[in-house]
Formats: C-alpha cells, structure tokens, sequence
C-alpha cells in the first residue's frame, strides 16, 4: 500500500470530522451577544478566549496542516496521467493551505491583542477585533474561492485521468464551481460549499484508503 495516500485519504476523513465539528460547535454551542455592546462582547470573549483559541487552531492550523497532506496525494495520484492540470491544481491546493493556516494564526493572536486593548478602550478594541475577523473572513473563513479551484481543477484532472470515482469527481466539480461563487458575499453559498465538501472529504479520504495504488 502505498503510505501518502493512505495519509492522504486519514487526512480527509479528519478534515471531514474537523468540518463537523465545527458546524456544530458554532451552530449549537457558541452563543456570541452579537447584540450587546462592546465591553460585553469582550467579556464574552475573555471568558471564553481559550476554547476559542483551541478552535481556531483546530479549524485553521490542523486542517491547514492534514490539507498540505492531501493535496500532495491526489497530486502523487494525477500526476502522471493528467499532469499539467495536476500541478496547476496543486499550486492553488498549497496557495489554500497558506491561507487557512494564516487566518487560523491571524484570528488568535488579533483575539489576543483585541483583549488587551479592551481593558482600557473596549470601543477601539472593538473596531479592531472587526478588523481582524474582516481579514480573516477574506483569507479563508467567508471567501472560498482558492479551495474551490482547487478542487474544481483536480476534479477536472481526475476525469481526465480516469481515477478515483466518476460520482465523486462530479461532486468535487459542483464544490469547486460552488466555492468559487463564495466570491459573492452570501452566507448561503459558504454553508453550501462547506456542507458538500464534508461529503467530499468523506467520500475521497475513503476512495484513497480503499484504492491505494503500489
């Protein structure tokens, strides 16, 4: 069995579980007072910085870290078949790698500094921790336009190279083209890119470890 693809295809499976995670973390237990004012939105936010904290590093960070894994193996997989749509789909796989470690990195230590500026001035702490979350919603968290061409080109490639499965290069065509429409700023486009992509995630982690080429 060959081992990156068998790392590559447990880093989906973990990248899948991360996704889930998350979705359930921020829909049923973070409760932000999106809705008070700034010195209660920072005691919230103090109270509850190092489970954030632990979040973002798990959301960003890891995934970031297993995704470096997986691009390289889908691109060990296409590479000789489909080479020049591989590569390309590899330099945006790692361009995406970069920014979701970077949001995860950006987002704690911006938590960091933001609550140490609303000791004294929660107002300007305030309009800096918006700063931050703008950024890091344009690097990775709101904007998904990298991962999705991504896996929009090497679903291409996959066809092309008549590997993996049909099913499952055609659900990664329809998360790329949806990932790149998170461009435009709608809430429900990101949801949908990140509910299909639990699938796909699942469905390659488990193509790679029970396809695994010598």
């Amino acid at each position: 069995m060959n081992n990156l693809q068998k790392y590559g295809g447990i880093a989906a499976l973990l990248e899948a579980m991360i996704y889930v995670a998350a979705f359930i973390f921020f829909g049923a237990f973070w409760n932000f007072p999106s809705d008070a004012d700034a010195i209660q939105k920072f005691a919230f936010l103090a109270d509850h910085q190092t489970i954030l904290a632990a979040v973002n590093l798990i959301m960003y960070v890891l995934f970031g870290a297993l995704l470096a894994v997986l691009v390289i193996a889908i691109h060990e997989r296409l590479q000789k078949k489909a080479k020049t749509l591989s590569q390309l789909a590899a330099v945006f796989g790692i361009i995406w790698v970069a920014l979701v470690i970077a949001s995860g990195m950006i987002a704690n230590i911006g938590l960091s500094k933001a609550l140490e500026i609303s000791v004294n001035d929660p107002e300007r702490a305030l309009a800096l921790w918006q700063t931050i979350y703008t950024i890091v919603e344009g690097l990775g968290g709101g904007n998904e336009v990298v991962g999705g061409l991504w896996v929009l080109l090497l679903s291409f490639a996959a066809l092309k190279a008549n590997e993996l499965s049909k099913g499952l290069n055609y659900v990664g065509l329809f998360v790329g083209i949806v990932g790149i429409l998170t461009i435009y700023p709608a809430d429900v486009l990101t949801e949908i890119f990140g509910v299909s992509q639990i699938i796909w995630f699942f469905w390659i982690g488990t193509v790679l470890l029970t396809n695994t080429k010598n």
